[in-house]
């Protein structure tokens, strides 16, 4: 049996009829106070969610459902995403966000996207070249011109891949959802912080 860098456990909060919210909490860590740290930014996390729903309309809302994804839990990195899909009274359709968590266990911190590379590395030049190539190998049609990503864009890492991706709007029209951009560790490992949780994950 492989052994994990944390524990996780599956909490849940209803707040009524079809409005359901499923978050994450990791438990038995050697550092408690890091463990309430973590904790409490995934609580923060999938409240912020639901305020931006709420605020997003003054339509009542019909149904809520929030659920996560554990997408790395080894070499002392821990990344997750959460995710609210919201239904308003007589929208067109629901609304989706996702937010993504990343932890550095060794280190102890929360990870930015800067964290990962080495310092003034034009990490956002090169992963923008990537993920302008990607659109265009894919043929995605585009509602809002990609010229590069924010220094703090969405992200999650997945094993030996780091995936960038954008919210509902942002880029491609609602029926594509999400566009994801996973790019491999070993295309940019000459900028990659190897004392970084790319490094441990190459």
């Amino acid at each position: 049996m492989p052994t994990f860098p944390v524990s996780i456990a599956t909490m849940s909060v209803s707040t009524g009829k079809d409005k359901t919210i499923y978050y994450p909490q990791v438990y038995n860590m050697s550092n408690r106070q890091f463990e309430r740290v973590i904790n409490k930014k995934i609580i923060d996390e999938s409240q912020a969610l639901i305020d931006i729903q709420v605020s997003d309309s003054p339509q009542t809302v019909v149904e809520m459902l929030g659920t996560f994804e554990i997408k790395n839990n080894q070499q002392n990195v821990l990344s997750l995403s959460l995710t609210n899909y919201t239904y308003h009274h007589q929208a067109a359709h629901g609304m989706t966000y996702i937010k993504s968590l990343n932890f550095d266990l060794e280190k102890e911190k929360l990870i930015n996207l800067e964290d990962l590379f080495k310092p003034n590395s034009n990490y956002i030049e090169r992963i923008s070249a990537i993920i302008q190539q990607q659109i265009e190998q894919r043929d995605l049609p585009l509602i809002n011109d990609f010229t590069e990503i924010s220094p703090n864009q969405d992200f999650y890492l997945a094993d030996k891949t780091l995936v960038i991706y954008f919210q509902l709007y942002d880029l491609v029209p609602y029926a594509y959802g999400f566009p994801m951009f996973p790019i491999s560790v070993y295309d940019i490992q000459d900028i990659i912080n190897e004392n970084g949780p790319l490094g441990r994950l190459m």
